[in-house]
């Protein structure tokens, strides 16, 4: 059985890479594949990058967890599509070279609206969002552990304080290269949070 196993992995594997090679073609199909298929489909357009604000309603299911999209090219619109996505727990939205800009605040409210489970959202280079978005996921999505806000320009203090007011089991936060003064810091090591963070 081992070995029969390991052949229809390989054939599911290789009709995946077809399907990535030919996304376009096959989208009605892909809405209709089930969420254990749709998640190996998600990881692996993720990993090349073609998630897009275009495609990402085809590929996404209500128990989705986790979305990995640094690699991609998306912008608020892809985060609006996230409304379906209630038992999200992770998403990495970190640019890996250069500023990402698209992803705003209103993104942000929109995700945090959409998915209110977050245990990590990651939004390194993400310049276009402000404290405003990061207020609304504080609020929103009380169960987070990890935030990644290193180089977002726009944020400031107000970010650090809702942080620390709202999120008890938060335990790590990079604010690294932000506007965030020692009154952010002192905010956020004061709040709900202050047993936990590392």
């Amino acid at each position: 059985w081992d070995s029969a196993g390991e052949k229809v992995r390989l054939l599911l594997d290789l009709c995946l890479q077809c399907l990535t090679k030919n996304l376009s073609r096959y989208s009605a199909d892909i809405k209709s594949l089930p969420p254990n298929i749709k998640d190996k489909l998600i990881k692996l357009l993720s990993r090349q990058g073609q998630i897009t604000d275009a495609n990402i309603s085809e590929v996404l299911h209500p128990a989705v967890e986790s979305l990995d999209l640094r690699d991609c090219d998306i912008s608020d619109n892809a985060l609006l599509q996230l409304y379906k996505c209630k038992q999200l727990k992770k998403i990495n939205l970190n640019s890996c070279k250069e500023n990402r800009f698209g992803i705003t605040s209103e993104g942000v409210i929109a995700l945090a609206l959409s998915c209110p489970y977050l245990h990590e959202a990651s939004f390194k280079r993400c310049c276009d969002i402000t404290d405003r978005g990061i207020l609304a996921l504080a609020l929103n999505c009380q169960f987070l552990q990890i935030v990644n806000l290193g180089s977002c320009s726009g944020i400031m203090d107000a970010s650090l304080q809702a942080l620390g007011e709202n999120c008890k089991f938060l335990h790590s936060v990079d604010f690294s290269s932000t506007q965030v003064t020692d009154d952010g810091v002192v905010a956020l090591v004061s709040g709900t949070c202050s047993k936990n963070l590392k």
